[in-house]
């Protein structure tokens, strides 16, 4: 078949965020699908990509992408996002409305990517597949990022639209499943696919990083990766910092990979709490770059804002990269990733919003390098005996199968 595949956010290995729908298009070729990827002008897209035309069209590993010259990053505004979504959403539906597609697959987010999806479906008569990553907008109305009472009643009346018109839906974490199920759409037809590692990519391993950008090669160095953004809240890092530096403790080093519109007020709460000897901020890297990075490190830190809605919503890509390399993960919120890391003994979860605990966490693992390294290695356990992405990919790629095999389910 072929799968028309709708993600304004795609990039590849080459790029410097998240790669599941580079990956599972790949799986679904080696299935023997045929695989359209129409995606907007992301920042941190492949570098090589020149658009110099409204829609330009290049090809990557077999996939067939068209690419729109819709820009978007992490720094912008809430509106200036607004209007890159909206114009996302309607570029894409005419692009997608044009293909012979058996089947439509929309990523989110923004949920905004579903208006092309359920559109094209309905123009083409063929199944809707939508794949809902983060659940909106349950969580920008609960991080008070939405308040007008009529976008908030405008996105849940599109969010039931969108579901009411897919045929399948796929969630990331278990409580977006139960999130989607909440409005009424039937749980046999929502599959539970999270976020997988890619343990051929990254591995364990000993060596030693002698970059100074990590500041001394003997320090204790955890690692976040990702988005700076308000979602992220990493002044729950530079609030531990702050901690280990009243304590007079050295040797530990807080090193942040990323970008995002919170980062430059991170650095200078950095610079101006005098924190620098204890934080390192490095731009993104690729996921290539990162695989020879990660293994050198010695935690990974899974972090969020103490806001509900993520404890079981989200399905982050920092994890699942953390357990592929063997590192132990400090997790600083409750949740289903909490549950996971305390249930497989491989990192250390610590109550949110306590600076005290997340101190004493990162001083015990420093301390406590056997035991480290025996949390290590049931991470990397846990990576491929259950978030392999060959194994998780057979599900996708199977639910995409059935969802074009199904009988309609009548007028949408």
């Amino acid at each position: 078949m072929h799968v028309a595949y709708i993600h304004q956010h795609f990039t590849t290995p080459r790029g410097s965020s998240g790669t599941r729908s580079y990956e599972m298009s790949r799986r679904l070729l080696a299935a023997g699908h045929r695989v359209t990827m129409v995606s907007g002008a992301y920042e941190h897209r492949d570098a090589d990509v020149d658009l110099t035309r409204r829609v330009t069209e290049y090809h990557v590993d077999g996939i067939d992408v068209k690419c729109i010259a819709e820009s978007y990053a992490n720094w912008m505004g809430f509106s200036r996002r607004v209007l890159a979504f909206g114009r996302f959403a309607a570029a894409a539906t005419r692009v997608v409305s044009r293909l012979d597609a058996d089947l439509i697959l929309a990523t989110s987010t923004p949920l905004t990517v579903g208006i092309p999806g359920m559109k094209a479906a309905r123009r083409l008569g063929v199944p809707f597949v939508f794949e809902v990553r983060d659940l909106w907008p349950e969580i920008p109305i609960a991080m008070g990022i939405i308040r007008n009472p009529m976008l908030t009643w405008y996105l849940r009346r599109l969010e039931r639209r969108i579901y009411r018109a897919a045929d399948w839906v796929i969630a990331l974490a278990p409580g977006i499943k139960e999130g989607v199920c909440r409005t009424g759409f039937p749980p046999e037809r929502v599959a539970l696919i999270p976020n997988c590692c890619d343990v051929d990519l990254f591995q364990p391993g000993d060596q030693r990083l002698q970059d100074e950008r990590f500041g001394e090669p003997d320090d204790f160095r955890l690692v976040f990766t990702g988005a700076h953004g308000r979602a992220n809240g990493l002044d729950a890092v530079l609030d531990a910092a702050a901690e280990l530096r009243r304590r007079g403790q050295t040797g530990v080093r807080f090193v942040f990979i990323g970008q995002g519109s919170e980062k430059q007020r991170l650095m200078d709460r950095s610079r101006r709490e005098q924190l620098d000897d204890l934080v390192s901020w490095v731009p993104p890297m690729s996921k290539q770059s990162l695989a020879r990075i990660l293994p050198g490190m010695g935690a990974g830190m899974q972090i969020l804002k103490n806001v509900p809605a993520f404890y079981y919503g989200t399905s982050p890509n920092k994890f699942f990269d953390y357990i592929a390399c063997g590192l132990p993960v400090l997790n600083n919120y409750p949740g289903w990733l909490a549950d996971l890391i305390q249930q497989h003994e491989c990192g250390v979860a610590v109550p949110p919003d306590d600076p005290g605990a997340f101190a004493d966490a990162v001083l015990w693992l420093r301390d406590h390098p056997d035991q480290r390294r025996q949390m290590g290695r049931r991470a990397r356990d846990l990576a491929e005996t259950q978030f392999a992405r060959d194994r998780l990919a057979d599900t996708f790629v199977q639910t995409l199968e059935h969802a074009a095999r199904a009988p309609r389910r009548g007028p949408r």
